[in-house]
């Protein structure tokens, strides 16, 4: 791709300085840490990483590792739109709201007070009942599981028109149930709101990018901040790094191995357009990174 270095206007673009690109002075961001799942390499990483621990003829008994994932969600104090969040995490009982053999497949193996969602906002100076919008990437069960502090409350439960679709699909016929579950997909009690837009700028400096292939209706996040940068919440598109950096696409949850290689490489152009921080779905050692010098993000 030739470069646009030379042009101010990319060059401003580049670096979301362009004033209906960047968000308005006074937003504020939070990384809110929900706990973690410790799940196996030879299973589950085959969603995270295609082929991960398969025998092979010259080593037919690979060691079977592990992998923490965090679990984690953005919390946005923007001056127009209010507080925003982005994902909810799991469901505070995973053990009634999941069950097995879901909790045996991956158990959550972190989860203290301080990882309850309206644990870890209040720790910023919020309160959940504060909370003027949720907007899911996606509505897997780790993902839009702590919807169900939202019940009843008027708030807005905003995701691609696509993901709702899919996931009302799933859990009503019960062929994709497991990953999406019925008990936070409340009809009645929740106030879904859905949008079909490829590319969707719902408040200045804050963009939804639809990324299907892990699910049809996935979108990616991100936030232009006026002092520390871009970055990109990628949710599930990637789960670990090793997704992003090596182009590794994960196993039996990639619904669509073509669309996932058009999200990557889409969201790898936008990486590169926007000087982007890259916060990838579950990856504990990126989420350490991201977080060691800073609280929270202007």
């Amino acid at each position: 791709m030739a470069s646009l270095s030379g042009d101010p206007v990319s060059e401003l673009l580049a670096h979301a300085k362009v004033p209906a690109y960047v968000c308005p002075k006074g937003t504020k961001m939070w990384i809110l840490n929900l706990g973690s799942l410790t799940i196996d390499e030879a299973w589950q990483v085959k969603l995270l990483l295609r082929g991960a621990n398969g025998s092979t003829a010259s080593n037919k008994n690979p060691v079977n590792k592990q992998r923490e994932l965090v679990i984690m969600a953005a919390l946005i104090e923007h001056p127009d739109a209010g507080l925003i969040l982005f994902e909810t995490g799991c469901a505070e009982d995973v053990d009634i709201k999941w069950g097995f053999p879901a909790t045996d497949l991956f158990p959550r193996t972190t989860y203290n007070e301080e990882h309850k969602l309206p644990v870890a906002i209040k720790a910023t100076g919020h309160d959940i009942k504060d909370v003027k919008a949720v907007i899911l990437g996606h509505l897997h069960l780790d993902h839009a599981g702590g919807l169900e502090h939202f019940i009843d409350t008027g708030v807005p439960i905003i995701t691609h028109e696509e993901e709702f679709k899919h996931a009302c699909w799933a859990v009503g016929t019960g062929a994709d149930l497991g990953v999406y579950l019925g008990n936070y997909m409340d009809l009645d009690r929740l106030n879904w709101q859905t949008f079909t837009e490829p590319h969707y700028s719902i408040y200045q400096g804050i963009s939804l990018h639809h990324s299907p292939g892990h699910t049809p209706g996935l979108c990616a996040l991100q936030i232009n901040l006026a002092r520390d940068g871009t970055y990109i919440f990628t949710t599930d598109q990637y789960h670990i790094k090793e997704n992003y950096e090596e182009t590794h696409p994960h196993g039996w949850l990639a619904r669509d191995h073509t669309q996932w290689c058009r999200s990557n490489g889409m969201i790898k152009n936008l990486v590169s357009i926007y000087n982007a921080t890259v916060v990838f779905g579950h990856d504990m050692e990126t989420y350490l990174t991201v977080t060691k010098d800073k609280v929270s993000f202007e």
